[in-house]
């Protein structure tokens, strides 16, 4: 095929756009800054900003996901998401997050995005645990101990002045080395149990953040009061809580269109007949925006279901490039206009 090359013109509308490794993303900014953008991020998808549940792209051979989701953010001037490839033989992930002004429509940067991605979402249960959970929560269960879950604690931990966090994951030294790494880093007394049950019970927050296919717990055990968030599944025929679970609670999730589409625990319950589509007590971002309440009384159970969309995303991301254009870091890229690379264009002499 012949290669084309562009005419040369007078004067080039190339835009310079910022690209940030992960290492200079790292220490840009603390957990409690990720809440307050993410917050303010879902306040205006609330108030009606628009954001999509993300989109799943599989092969079988060689095995792989591709993944994306997007959002615009008008008062943050922002708009982009997350784009992402697992597998494909590989056997690893890259996060890319592309990032483009609202107003304009011009890129802004171009993030690595695997070191944000566990404090971005966290901080999204982070918003949910502070809208959803007692004021007076002070013990917190957390299932799970790789990197999801220590950006849900590093998160959560900046909304409620926890006492008391227990840790259960299945390997020992995993959740052993876990409640060692927080004890050092937290106020609060962190240990490790040895199972999921121990964990959960009288806990007044439990957040879930494994890659179980299966409940990691029984929802008669969550005592009244409780809130959870559940981050680590979010695909039919997979699912962290079980259909109790779902019953019992007032049913949250991060965006509405996602828990007929992706949502596997509503999906189980839904397909039981323990609940209906009704059953969605709000989005998230209404809670924040105050269009819908949240908690409502002191006994009730609150589940937030967390799959990751593209609001903590922009949000996260543009703090984090206007952080790094004030310190000066990050790499100009060039890109043309659409007018300036789709005209004027001859295919080149072989």
């Amino acid at each position: 095929m012949p290669a084309f090359l562009p005419v040369a013109a007078e004067e080039s509308d190339m835009t310079d756009a910022l690209f940030l490794s992960r290492e200079e993303i790292d220490g840009l900014a603390t957990p409690a800054d990720y809440v307050g953008a993410v917050r303010d991020g879902y306040r205006q998808v609330g108030e009606g900003a628009p954001a999509h549940p993300r989109q799943k792209f599989r092969r079988s051979d060689p095995e792989g996901m591709f993944t994306s989701y997007a959002a615009l953010l008008p008062e943050t001037g922002a708009m982009g998401g997350y784009m992402y490839g697992a597998g494909f033989g590989a056997g690893d992930a890259w996060f890319v997050t592309p990032l483009f002004d609202a107003e304009s429509g011009e890129p802004l940067a171009l993030l690595d995005g695997a070191s944000m991605n566990p404090f971005k979402t966290g901080a999204a249960g982070a918003v949910a645990v502070d809208e959803l959970a007692r004021e007076d929560a002070t013990s917190l269960a957390v299932v799970g101990s790789g990197s999801q879950a220590r950006g849900q604690l590093h998160t959560t931990a900046t909304v409620r002045d926890f006492e008391d966090v227990r840790v259960y994951s299945p390997t020992r030294e995993h959740r052993e080395a876990f409640a060692a790494e927080f004890d050092d880093h937290l106020e609060a007394t962190v240990s490790a149990t040895d199972s999921s049950a121990e964990a959960v019970s009288g806990a007044d927050v439990v957040i879930t953040a494994t890659k179980a296919s299966e409940p990691v717990f029984d929802g008669d055990e969550l005592e009244p009061g409780t809130h959870v968030t559940a981050m680590g599944q979010y695909e039919e025929g997979s699912r962290e809580l079980d259909v109790r679970t779902i019953e019992r609670a007032t049913y949250v999730p991060d965006l509405r269109d996602r828990v007929t589409y992706d949502a596997g625990a509503f999906l189980a319950a839904l397909e039981d007949g323990a609940v209906t589509a009704d059953h969605v007590h709000a989005e998230l971002g209404e809670v924040v925006a105050g269009n819908d309440p949240g908690r409502t009384s002191g006994d009730e159970i609150t589940v937030f279901d967390s799959g990751g969309t593209g609001i903590e995303t922009v949000a996260a991301a543009h703090m984090l490039y206007e952080r790094a254009e004030d310190r000066g870091l990050g790499s100009p890229i060039s890109l043309s206009p659409a007018s300036e690379a789709l005209t004027g264009r001859l295919p080149a002499s072989e």
